[in-house]
């Protein structure tokens, strides 16, 4: 797929956006980011050429300028929320965020724990992170708020969370996932910096929807697929055309809170700073969007991607069916078809003539390789190997003996208990750089793996998790057929 996407460009055009908005504010700006910081990988499925990695390299660009404050909800913490794409629990996700922004030089000056009211597992938490010298503070749920703006603008309000003490002109305001208070907390250090004299000021950088795109092009509803599951719609902001005059699309959530936060922001600095949630934003990612035809297709390939994964999450009990529904809606707006995603007929034919569960795997010169459900191997380990053999252009016979494999499946049945009768993906491709010691052919396999990134499968049936894990590490962009493979109702 061409390129649609020019890192470079938007770098320049968001770190000068984001500098005009720090001095047009004062001097001082709290930014709201949301979205993923690393591995914004929706971001580089509909806009090939995005590096998933760009918002942290526009802030090492501003390295020392910017600080970074992390909230985290105590309800997140009490609930144990997990990050799906990680697997792992929000709390640990700051950690690792922590460590990851101060690997790479950037400043993280303090952990917020907001909407507190006394949670024994946030206290813990809190505790965890002060044994290890880390500043932590705690925000209440805002008293007044929503509509008690003389209340919420007063020290029984935002004045009753501890004031964070911030010393660099760009103050990041981030969290390991929705939901978390950021807003709260940028909201509340305006109203405490303006207490203590200090001119500042609130942004928001969110990439998506994009403000300067129509409102159905395939890259926003592509983000409306993203969050089918959380109902969020995209809109034309009914406020920035009354002010401007011109059409700029943002989305449900925010258009409706911006009454609100307008008269918050007015009573917090004495004037009127923002006529539209579009005026709140730092977004230039349109401006850098070089090959629109690319982003189109990619983004209509992730529509249907999502579809199927919305269909097998309710399969799963993961989800409701209202997402599923949804995502059948935006289908029919764009007028395409589950059908429409050529892996996934291959996938079908191969099943349908073989009578085996069998994925499909679309290689980057458009070729498309199937692996088929074995004896020995599950369909995606066999599917694998296939397209590894495919891009290595060595012979097509097998990589791997029985000799090595059928020891490998007895070890995993005999003695460590599992009930499948085949081998993961994670035990081939193990057993396949044993091989690659001997044989070249695996060797060139082995060194062929990074070039499955960003190719895209598709399975008969929803995979197993380890299977699913794995591909995604891979680089692989998965979608499966809401199908289970077999009756068993416990999973390994």
């Amino acid at each position: 797929m061409k390129k649609a996407f020019d890192n470079q460009k938007y770098l320049q055009l968001q770190s000068k956006h984001i500098q005009e908005r720090i001095k047009m504010l004062g001097g001082k700006l709290y930014l709201e980011l949301g979205g993923k910081l690393f591995d914004d990988l929706h971001a580089s499925r509909v806009l090939p050429g995005f590096d998933p990695g760009v918002k942290i390299k526009l802030l090492e660009k501003m390295k020392d300028k910017v600080e970074i404050v992390m909230c985290i909800s105590a309800n997140h913490i009490e609930k144990n929320k997990i990050r799906a794409d990680l697997g792992l629990s929000y709390d640990e996700e700051v950690l690792r965020l922590v460590d990851k922004f101060r690997q790479l030089g950037l400043y993280v000056s303090s952990i917020v724990i907001t909407l507190y009211k006394g949670q024994s597992s946030a206290q813990k938490f809190a505790q965890l992170l002060q044994n290890r010298g880390e500043k932590v503070y705690f925000h209440k749920y805002t008293k007044g708020y929503p509509n008690d703006i003389e209340t919420i603008v007063s020290d029984e309000g935002y004045g009753a969370n501890d004031y964070i003490e911030t010393t660099r002109p760009l103050v990041v305001v981030t969290a390991p996932g929705p939901s978390s208070g950021k807003l709260a907390t940028c909201l509340s250090q305006l109203y405490h910096e303006s207490k203590h004299g200090v001119k500042a000021g609130y942004a928001k950088f969110e990439t998506f929807p994009i403000w300067n795109l129509p409102l159905k092009h395939p890259v926003n509803v592509a983000y409306e697929a993203a969050t089918a599951d959380i109902k969020d719609v995209n809109m034309i902001d009914p406020y920035h055309f009354n002010h401007y005059g011109k059409l700029a699309v943002n989305y449900n959530r925010d258009i409706e809170v911006f009454p609100v936060l307008k008269n918050i922001l007015r009573k917090i600095l004495g004037k009127d700073i923002y006529y539209s949630p579009t005026d709140m934003g730092v977004n230039m990612a349109g401006f850098a969007i070089v090959d629109d035809a690319s982003a189109c297709e990619a983004s209509i390939r992730e529509i249907l991607r999502r579809y199927y994964s919305y269909a097998c999450s309710y399969k799963k009990g993961q989800t409701s069916y209202d997402a599923v529904d949804r995502m059948k809606m935006l289908l029919n707006e764009l007028e395409i078809s589950p059908n429409d995603l050529d892996v996934a007929q291959v996938a079908k034919r191969a099943s349908k003539e073989s009578g085996f569960p069998c994925i499909a795997i679309k290689l980057e010169d458009g070729r498309i390789i199937t692996g088929k459900s074995k004896s020995l191997l599950s369909a995606p380990a066999a599917g694998v190997l296939n397209a590894l053999k495919a891009i290595s252009n060595v012979e097509d016979k097998p990589l791997i003996s029985d000799e090595i494999l059928i020891p490998i499946l007895k070890i995993k049945t005999e003695i460590l208990g599992s009930t499948s009768s085949q081998l993961s993906l994670d035990d081939v491709l193990i057993a396949l750089s044993i091989t690659a010691t001997k044989s070249e052919n695996s060797k060139k396999c082995i060194d062929a793996l990074t070039k499955l990134k960003t190719c895209e499968a598709h399975s008969t049936y929803i995979l197993p998790s380890s299977d699913e894990s794995t591909l995604k590490k891979l680089g692989i962009y998965l979608s499966s057929e809401p199908y289970f493979e077999n009756n068993n109702l416990f999973e390994e």
